[in-house]
């Protein structure tokens, strides 16, 4: 017998609730900034000493310095060999490992509640003694050349290279990645020394989440960091991104490549612009996702790619917006069209209340799931305070979001959408990509997978 099937939709479940108490804060009188807080659903701990500089911060003549000194933490501290550290960090069976980004370097340890003493014990040596050993470094160095060699082959690389230094100019930002040259030179002596003026107390927040009781971690910390020094903070004035006043093509050469990786993208927000959830909401509708306008159109009506999208890159100093793609050589020239169709229409017209009652539920929907693990809370706990964001941010997220009109997505589409202002990038064959979008950009330029202008 065949089971009767359901004739009206199911009304929707209640919205998950999504309420959680603010965090302990206080201040060491080295200037280091701590945040605990306490999680006691799961035996476990989080901690992320962070630091409030990242790859920007690094010297003009050392890009890729900060990220390797990240890589290197864990390699080797004046207890520990990199072997005796990777193994004692496997029997607590814990993690501890380090990155740095554009804006900050995170040191990010985890551990079950009752080894909570021990990690942080290992994550105060990597952070306060590393000696980055030479046969460590020189592996390093080795690894990351392969690495960068490999990039080079990658069309994704080689479009955000592009659309990075097109976007930022002479900002930071725009060092997308060191070439080998910096990494052939790193030295003992210049990690150690840019170590002892970057990674200071009062550059650093330590934010604990998880199992942990209050006095007890308050007594740690102030044994393992109340020594460490106070120093200069690296705060630096950097030049503002080139202001675009056209709408330009550069096509990165790869003779023979069988389909084309295209960004179209300008400068638009930072992370911590008032128009942040508007921003977020209008993306939602544009390309952040599966059911999003450059997605149906371009994949589910034309069939031009696997996938297309839009989204928002928004850092410390400075954002974007771009849209992108990975199509058939042959359409590349149509999906263009495609793309700035949309792009002119969530300026031009209003969106749908249906359209933005989706976007704003998926927002808010997925919000209190990525607090659902200890990982997932940990991090949004950490952003929220490195970017400094309001106190309550994580409590009234959603009802910032459900707050975003249909004015408001036409407002902010209108300000930071600029089609007539950004830039293409598109990697591929010239010879077959060439005739068919350079009729889209009021200027063209033509560079090697080197990076080189032809």
């Amino acid at each position: 017998m065949k089971p009767e099937l359901r004739k009206t939709v199911p009304s929707p479940l209640s919205p998950v609730e999504f309420d959680i108490p603010r965090p302990f804060k206080t201040i060491l009188d080295n200037g280091l900034d701590v945040v605990l807080f306490e999680d006691k659903r799961l035996p476990l701990v989080s901690y992320r000493l962070a630091f409030h500089s990242g790859d920007i911060n690094d010297p003009t003549d050392h890009t890729g310095l900060s990220s390797a000194i990240s890589s290197m933490l864990t390699e080797g501290t004046e207890d520990y060999t990199s072997l005796q550290l990777a193994e004692k960090i496997e029997r607590l069976g814990s993690s501890l490992h380090a990155s740095s980004s554009d804006d900050f370097t995170i040191v990010a340890a985890s551990s079950l509640s009752l080894y909570s003493s021990e990690i942080l014990h290992l994550l105060a040596e990597v952070i306060l003694r590393p000696t980055f050993p030479e046969d460590e470094l020189d592996l390093y160095r080795r690894n990351t050349v392969e690495h960068l060699k490999f990039q080079r082959s990658q069309s994704p690389f080689l479009a955000d290279e592009q659309a990075s230094r097109l976007i930022y100019g002479d900002h930071p930002y725009a060092k997308f990645s060191p070439a080998a040259a910096d990494i052939e030179k790193l030295s003992r002596e210049t990690m150690s020394r840019f170590h002892g003026e970057t990674y200071v107390p009062n550059n650093a927040m330590l934010i604990a989440v998880g199992d942990v009781e209050l006095d007890e971690f308050l007594s740690e910390v102030e044994e393992l960091f109340g020594d460490w020094q106070q120093g200069a903070q690296p705060w630096e004035k950097f030049v503002a991104p080139p202001k675009r006043v056209s709408r330009t093509l550069t096509l990165v050469d790869r003779p023979g490549s069988a389909q084309s990786n295209i960004i179209l993208t300008n400068l638009a927000i930072r992370r911590t612009d008032e128009d942040y959830f508007p921003m977020l909401v209008m993306n939602q509708v544009l390309g952040a996702g599966a059911s999003s306008r450059v997605f149906m159109n371009l994949r589910e009506e034309k069939g031009y790619t696997y996938g297309a999208y839009t989204r928002l890159n928004t850092k410390r100093l400075a954002g974007d917006i771009e849209a992108t793609a990975e199509v058939r050589n042959e359409v590349t020239g149509d999906s263009l069209k495609e793309f700035f169709y949309e792009l002119e229409r969530i300026r031009a017209d209003n969106v749908g209340d249906e359209e933005l009652d989706d976007a704003k539920s998926f927002l808010t929907g997925v919000f209190p799931i990525r607090a659902e693990t200890q990982e997932g809370l940990t991090n949004l706990i950490v952003n929220q305070h490195l970017y400094g964001l309001h106190e309550n941010y994580l409590q009234t997220y959603r009802a910032n979001v459900d707050a975003v009109t249909v004015d408001d997505v036409r407002r902010v589409a209108e300000k930071y959408v600029l089609p007539d202002e950004m830039a293409i990038v598109i990697v591929g064959d010239a010879s077959e990509v060439l005739p068919q979008v350079e009729s889209y950009a009021d200027s063209v330029e033509i560079y090697d997978t080197e990076g080189n202008l032809k």
